[in-house]
């Protein structure tokens, strides 16, 4: 089984400050597989990425696996730098590995979305002037909890400002592949050489969504008239906010409006994985009711306000708001409520 993810050729490129992030080219590992399967490849290049830090960033990059640092996960940092061993602080060969091991959670789209979201760091820094002077493309950080076994129970997260991914093994079966958020700003890129660069297409999903309703559709939808303003699941808040069944279920909506809402949640839980993962993803999503899943919206999509929308089902909570006063500014989350933090297989 292979697992294309962003060339290593295309990485160096991007963390040496190339200004193209586009064409990400589809490859292998590029390291010597022993194991079969994800977790397996997600193990090794754990392992290769361990091997190649010296002891204070291997001392740095590692945490114990019990505890709640491990379910401390933040994509609002700003300029901050996430816990962990940041790009930053990597050689040019660690970079590469340390990508490789995103690669192996990753796919093709996830990688391109990812490397996009690290590229607005830079943009955010050069043509808006936001954050501290050193925020840079390479502030990202890699955390591993517990130590890469073939038997026992690890995480790894890569977080940075507007993106962090969670992945959690026991031994090299990949339990758990949230919580996880692809946040963005500006979106789309308003000026400067990245114009018209968009990240997140959910925004414009979700506003044709709604917009196609009809007025007995969208009255249910409803759940607020003005938007949150931000999403609502941050940590410590996952399990109460995807409890809230809020708004219309996709069985009381038109097929076609049904099916593009299913088409949505994919977008949000599937297409950012690599090929296995995806596939797995997908049919989790199947092992509950999906037509009983609820589609609730907040604000008014007829203007440049801040708008909300989140879907609720059996298997999954997913998140979107634009924030309030800041239209370019967007955030979007999901989790698996029953298996964040793969907590059900421990």
């Amino acid at each position: 089984m292979t697992h294309p993810a962003t060339s290593s050729t295309t990485r160096r490129a991007l963390l040496a400050g190339g200004a193209a992030v586009a064409g990400l080219a589809a490859a292998g590992p590029t390291f010597a597989a022993t194991g079969t399967g994800p977790g397996a490849h997600m193990r090794e290049r754990a392992t290769a990425l361990l091997n190649a830090f010296d002891d204070q960033q291997r001392d740095r990059a590692v945490f114990p696996f019990e505890g709640n640092r491990r379910k401390a996960w933040n994509f609002m940092l700003g300029s901050r730098k996430a816990p962990g061993v940041a790009l930053e602080d990597m050689t040019p060969d660690q970079k590469v590995a340390a990508m490789d091991l995103l690669g192996s959670g990753l796919g093709e789209a996830g990688m391109l979305k990812a490397e996009r979201i690290m590229l607005q760091q830079d943009i955010m820094r050069d043509e808006w002037g936001k954050g501290s002077p050193d925020r840079n493309r390479e502030r990202f950080s890699v955390q591993i909890y517990g130590e890469p076994s073939a038997t026992a129970p690890w995480t790894f997260r890569f977080e940075g400002h507007h993106l962090s991914v969670t992945f959690t093994m026991v031994g090299d079966e990949i339990v758990s592949v949230t919580p996880s958020a692809f946040s963005s700003e500006p979106n789309p890129v308003p000026s400067g050489p990245h114009k018209g660069l968009v990240v997140l297409e959910e925004e414009n999903i979700g506003r044709a969504i709604f917009g196609a309703m009809s007025p007995g559709e969208r009255e249910r939808a409803l759940i607020r008239a003005s938007s949150f303003g931000n999403i609502m699941s941050t940590r410590g808040r996952e399990a109460r906010v995807g409890a809230q069944r809020e708004g219309i279920a996709l069985a009381d909506l038109s097929t076609g409006l049904s099916d593009e809402i299913i088409r949505l949640i994919e977008v949000f839980s599937s297409d950012n994985l690599s090929p296995a993962l995806k596939s797995r993803e997908e049919a989790r999503l199947r092992e509950g009711d999906l037509m009983g899943a609820h589609f609730g919206w907040a604000g008014d999509d007829r203007g440049p306000g801040s708008i909300y929308y989140r879907i609720t089902g059996d298997t999954f909570l997913i998140e979107f708001a634009t924030l309030r006063n800041q239209p370019l500014h967007h955030h979007a989350v999901r989790h698996d409520i029953a298996r964040n933090y793969g907590d059900h297989a421990l």
